[in-house]
């Protein structure tokens, strides 16, 4: 009797390790349909060290967003070489291209936080839905800004402050810009999503592409065919549609979460969560066209031609030295939404304090360089020393608190993909907006020409008094975590 209760006993314990290990293959089966190195991903985002992870990641977006820079730049130093107008004519339309890539960062930003919270909780199948939504809305907004701007482009051009002298060539800059929103929103997106999974290499890769076709096709199409503005616009454009392309292409390869369309969900959940963390970026993007215009507008009443040069110039320069910042602070972004999916509060305090030391110490070399170096740097775009002298004194007084925008970006960037939407909104407010706007409507009624030169500064001074606090109360809230 006992011998029989014994073999049972050994049956059954032999039967549920049998089960255990088929349980086992399943699971193990089931990881790798929902995305093949699923745990390889998530381990190397949650365990490696918060420096490494952030350079490994920082340097393909800070080398996409100098060399993104360089082609904005190229344009403004082809386009000087036509005339103070010509240059005028690009600065005005660099509003309308703000909000055609707020637009694209909005629906990418969205969209790329909440996947990576969702890859950072193991759910694939929303994050699947999520990329592809994201990607489908940004081509939406394109196409419907490419053709409501070509209906009303005269009424455009004088909105954003073209005189009669600038009108043809704003005209002919901007529709071209117009008819590649499509390919720019939905390049924006894609770029936006690959970072987030931690893939910046692709995403560094598709830009660098569109760049170097940009910087090669500039002077081809303004000198050598003769096209003027149009041959930069269609430079502009055609980069763009080669960003599209690569881009496009990579987000198929390896473990990049691939779009379909089969997957879009344009209903309430997805829009919500792409609003709520795409919005800082809308208002920061939006904000800065709006500034952008604004500045503009008053640098025409108090300068002329000229000043508007010069203030677009200045605008350039300084994009173009806060673009490593942006570049190191999307690579902190999918730390910060991925840890933070994973509950890892900590990891996400560590990376803002290593990506803000660093940003300042960055910053205030490259502004003492600017400071220091301000008449040849004008001088290098457009050698007008009406422009010059407008250019100088704007490039000395943001050059001087440059620094301040580590702590206000990255207090930005933090919130933001964290999902915390209306905290992020005013911090991305505050610099081209909340301060920026009143600011450039009163201090050119009281100094003149001198305000307009000195008001981003100042904008600057008073948006890091706002973020540092607000960084500080969440810092101690991610120690506790």
């Amino acid at each position: 009797m006992n011998t029989k209760v014994l073999q049972e006993e050994k049956s059954i314990k032999s039967g549920d390790r049998r089960v255990n290990k088929t349980v086992n293959r399943r699971n193990q089966s089931r990881a790798e349909g929902n995305g093949g190195a699923k745990t390889d991903r998530h381990t190397y985002m949650t365990r490696t060290p918060i420096p490494k992870l952030i350079t490994m990641l920082a340097v393909p977006t800070i080398i996409s967003m100098l060399v993104t820079a360089i082609y904005n730049a190229a344009d403004t130093f082809f386009v000087g070489r036509i005339s103070t107008e010509a240059t005028a004519a690009v600065g005005l339309v660099f509003s309308v291209m703000a909000i055609i890539q707020a637009l694209g960062f909005a629906c990418g930003q969205g969209s790329g936080s909440y996947l990576s919270r969702m890859l950072g909780k193991g759910d694939l199948k929303e994050a699947n839905q999520m990329a592809s939504t994201g990607f489908a809305l940004a081509l939406i907004v394109g196409v419907a800004v490419a053709v409501l701007g070509n209906l009303f482009l005269d009424p455009l051009c004088r909105l954003v402050g073209a005189s009669q002298a600038t009108l043809a060539d704003t005209r002919a800059y901007m529709r071209i810009i117009l008819i590649g929103a499509p390919f720019m929103t939905g390049q924006f997106v894609i770029n936006n999503q690959l970072r987030y999974q931690g893939s910046a290499m692709y995403a560094m890769v598709g830009l660098m592409a569109g760049a170097i076709m940009n910087i090669g096709l500039d002077p081809l199409l303004i000198f050598v065919f003769d096209l003027g503005v149009s041959g930069a616009a269609l430079a502009t454009v055609g980069g763009q549609i080669i960003s599209f392309i690569v881009l496009f292409i990579g987000s198929r390869k390896g473990e990049n979460i691939h779009a379909s369309l089969g997957d879009v969900r344009l209903n309430p959940h997805f829009l919500k969560e792409i609003v709520n963390a795409g919005i800082p970026s809308l208002f920061r993007q939006g904000l800065a066209a709006a500034a952008t215009l604004l500045l503009n507008t008053s640098a025409g009443a108090f300068g002329g031609d000229a000043a508007i040069a010069g203030m677009s110039i200045v605008t350039r320069v300084m994009m173009f030295q806060a673009s490593a910042l942006i570049g190191f602070g999307q690579g902190y972004q999918p730390v910060a939404s991925f840890n933070y999916g994973a509950k890892l509060g900590k990891r996400v305090r560590e990376g803002y304090l290593f990506c803000v030391k660093y940003g300042t110490i960055y910053l205030a070399a490259v502004g003492a360089l600017c400071v220091i170096f301000a008449p040849q740097v004008v001088a290098f775009f457009r050698n007008d020393p009406a422009v010059i002298a407008v250019g100088i004194v704007a490039l000395r007084w943001q050059a001087s608190v440059l620094w301040l925008m580590a702590p206000i970006v990255m207090t930005n960037m933090m919130f933001q993909s964290m999902g915390k939407g209306f905290v992020a909104s005013v911090t991305s407010s505050m610099r081209n907006g909340i301060f920026f706007i009143p600011l450039i409507i009163i201090l050119p009624r009281i100094l003149g020409l001198k305000g307009v030169e000195i008001t981003q500064a100042v904008a600057d001074v008073l948006s890091a008094a706002c973020a540092i606090p607000l960084a500080a109360r969440e810092l101690a809230r991610l120690k506790e975590d």
